[in-house]
Formats: structure tokens, C-alpha cells, sequence
């Protein structure tokens, strides 16, 4: 994507983009399943999100609101896609939404499961209108099993999934992982890759497919070791702070000025080099520190020997030395310090938009980079059913006394 500074000299004709031709159906609400759409729509998918007439999505009301009437989450996170309001729990809603998919790839949804169902919108439907449809379907626990009814948000799947355990300090509470809502992005993007690979058997044998997604699994499908540590050892990880539990030194320290760094020496022949940094030398010695396994029972004194090098430095100090001395050093960086860094400039992370509704807008670029068939922010998240006659008419025909008529049915 441009950078935040070259967006105003982006190029006239448009890039080619890696989904062009994909349609996808955005039923969902809140983050998960809609931010798969949102990966799918900033490679170029057209992606239509379908909201309740009226309300819309609650996320639009959720996070820092805006004088547009929507929140910065929404424009950040619901950009790139078309927006219409339909009712599909009405038999006028239903029947245009039928007919909406027999022309699209991919359903997305995440109500809890037995709603579609109860709509008369299971996959069985939909397959029957289209058989070449996707559907990503992302809930608390997942289609099966015997909590699939149950609700949950991001803040329960961090507890269930096995993560907000590890969270926090050896001698207090689990935490939150991170004040955002890990478990929704981290389920989107495994929707995303799933949509991905339905599509291409789509291709090869002319059938689509369901994806089940849950918010806890995709937490725990990232725990490294922990299953069969557990398994074979009958080993059961803590809270560590900012250590991990394999490797010494692998942690945070604070600088003089009372900043702080993440340092990780993740080979002996890195502590060997930091050993020397600090000149210390004796550290790394054959009958002190010089394997991991003699660090790990030693950990206490080598955090403390650390601590107490870092902690005499300015960060930028600290820093540069271990840059010098090839040991992986960098600063724990709040979101004013990532604004003014050149890396985040040069890379174009923080890509810059004038919205309609609200003026400039800093959004995150799209990930991941592509040298071919790079994403491409064409607008922030819109108006509630904004392109509803556009949509209703471009794909199914319908002219002003069609719309008219859904909208006395409060169809639409």
C-alpha cells in the first residue's frame, strides 16, 4: 500500500488486485468473521456488508466515536467494502438474500450457531442456491460440541483458548493479553485463509464448503508446546512475566532514562556476544552460562546482571551497542513512539485517507505485502446501507419501484 505521505500522489489507473471477481456476503457483526472480509476486501474482493435496516452493525457504535455517527473501529475496520441494510429474518429479506448468493462466492457469519438454521439460511440453503458457496461460519466454541450454544466474546476465548493463563506476572493474576480483541483478528484471519482454500477446491470440483471457526481454537492453535508438554511430560506452564520458558535471556529490562527494551539472546553464541557487550565475559564461560540449559537454572542472576547493564543506559544507548554487537535489542514502543519512527514510515504502516464523513483518517495498511497484486485502500467504512440500490440493482435488477416497495416492507 502507499505511504501515509504518498497517498495523495497514488497513481490514476488502479493496480490489478489478487481477488478481483470474488464476491463475498458480510452478514457477521462485531470483528471476527467481518475482518475476514476486510482481509479479503483490501486484495480487491467486492464485499458486501449486509446489515439490519435501522441499527446496523454494533460495531458501528463501538470504540471512540466520530462526528460521522460511527467509531473509529468502524472506518478502520469495515473500509473497502459496499453496505446495504436487509432484513433476512423477513420472507422479502430472505428471498433477495437467496438471490444475492446464487451470484456471490462466500457467506460470511458468526451468529451463534442454530441462528442461520433458524432463518432458513442454513448452508443446506444456500448450497441449493449456489453450489459453488462458501461459508465461513466463526462462533464462541464452534459448530459441535457441547458449548456450542454458549456466547463469548474475544476476553472469554483468551481464557478458554489457554492464553490469559500465561498472561501477567509469576506472583499475580492472569491479565489480558493486549487491550485489543486478539481472539476476533486472530480468528479472521484464519476465516480469511480458510475462504482461501474453500475457494480453490471451489474451482477444481465446482463445490463450495463450510468453514467452522471458533474463537477459542483459534487461540489455541498458537500455544506452542503446551499440548504435548502436558501430554508427555504432564507439564503445566505459569505465568512468567516477561520471560519465556525455554530460552535465557528473553525479556524486557528498563533503561536509565525509564524506558524499556525487548532483548532476546536465542542462541549461545548471542549471549556470548552480549556477555561481551556487557563486559562480563565471565558469564559466558564453560562452567558458568555458556548453554541454555546452564542459563535457565541461572536465570534470576543473569536477568539481574542485565537489568543492572541496561538499566545504567539511555535506551538509545542501550540500543546501538547491542545493534553493534549483533544482539536483538529493540524499544517497547507505545503508539506515539510508532507515529514518528522511520521503519513504520518507510514500510508504509500508517496510510493516510480523506473520508467524506470525517475528514483525514490514519488507518494500519494491509497485510501482507504483495510485489504483484498489492491491497489497496480505496475507503473507509461507510454509511449504513449506502449502496443498497446500487448493490439491489447492479446484481438483481431491481429498479426505484422495487426499492421502493422493500422499503415499505422495511425489507430493506
Amino acid at each position: 500500500m502507499n505511504d501515509a505521505a504518498d497517498t495523495d500522489n497514488a497513481p490514476d489507473t488502479p493496480a490489478p488486485t489478487a481477488l478481483a471477481g470474488v464476491r463475498v456476503l458480510d452478514i457477521a457483526t462485531f470483528v471476527a468473521a467481518p475482518f475476514s472480509g476486510t482481509i479479503l476486501a483490501d486484495f480487491g474482493a467486492d464485499v458486501i456488508k449486509i446489515e439490519q435496516p435501522g441499527g446496523g452493525d454494533p460495531l458501528r457504535k463501538f470504540g471512540t466515536p466520530t462526528e460521522c455517527g460511527d467509531t473509529l473501529v468502524w472506518l478502520s475496520e469495515a473500509r473497502n467494502k459496499r453496505f446495504v441494510t436487509l432484513d433476512l429474518r423477513m420472507p422479502a429479506g430472505r428471498e433477495l438474500f437467496l438471490k444475492l448468493v446464487a451470484e456471490s462466492d462466500v457467506v460470511l457469519e458468526n451468529f451463534r450457531p442454530g441462528t442461520m438454521e433458524k432463518w432458513g439460511l442454513g448452508y443446506d440453503v444456500l448450497a441449493a442456491a449456489n453450489p459453488r458457496i462458501v461459508m465461513l461460519r466463526v462462533s464462541a466454541y464452534g459448530q459441535t460440541g457441547p458449548y456450542r450454544e454458549k456466547p463469548g466474546f474475544a476476553r472469554v476465548a483468551h481464557g478458554f483458548g489457554g492464553l490469559s493463563h500465561l498472561a501477567g506476572m509469576a506472583d499475580g493474576p492472569p491479565v489480558v493479553p493486549g487491550s485489543t480483541s486478539l481472539a476476533d483478528y486472530i480468528s479472521g484471519m484464519w476465516g480469511a485463509l480458510g475462504v482461501l482454500m474453500a475457494l480453490r477446491v471451489a474451482e477444481r470440483t465446482g463445490r463450495g464448503q463450510v468453514i467452522d471457526v471458533s474463537l477459542y481454537e483459534s487461540i489455541f492453535r498458537l500455544l506452542d508446546e503446551l499440548v504435548p508438554a502436558y501430554a508427555k511430560f504432564n507439564e503445566i506452564r505459569q505465568r512468567l512475566g516477561a520471560d519465556v520458558p525455554h530460552v535465557v535471556p528473553h525479556g524486557h529490562w528498563q533503561t536509565a532514562e525509564g524506558k524499556w527494551v525487548a532483548l532476546a539472546c536465542s542462541s549461545d553464541k548471542i549471549f556470548e556476544r552480549m556477555a561481551q557487550l556487557m563486559e562480563r565475559p565471565e558469564l559466558a564461560a564453560p562452567d558458568r552460562f555458556a548453554t541454555n540449559a546452564q542459563r535457565l537454572a541461572g536465570r534470576a542472576e543473569i536477568n539481574a546482571a542485565i537489568a543492572g547493564w541496561i538499566g545504567k543506559l539511555p535506551m538509545a544507548e542501550a540500543i546501538a551497542r547491542c545493534d553493534a554487537a549483533g544482539v536483538p535489542c529493540g524499544p517497547i514502543m507505545s503508539i506515539d513512539d510508532i507515529f514518528q519512527d522511520p521503519q513504520y514510515a518507510a514500510r508504509g504502516n500508517l496510510q493516510r485517507i480523506d473520508d467524506p464523513r470525517v475528514g483525514e483518517m490514519v488507518v494500519p495498511s494491509a497485510q501482507p505485502r504483495m510485489s504483484a497484486t498489492p491491497p489497496v485502500l480505496r475507503h473507509l467504512g461507510g454509511a449504513l446501507g449506502a449502496d443498497t440500490a446500487q448493490v439491489l440493482s447492479e446484481l438483481l435488477g431491481l429498479g426505484a419501484t422495487d426499492l421502493d416497495t422493500l422499503r415499505g416492507l422495511r425489507a430493506i
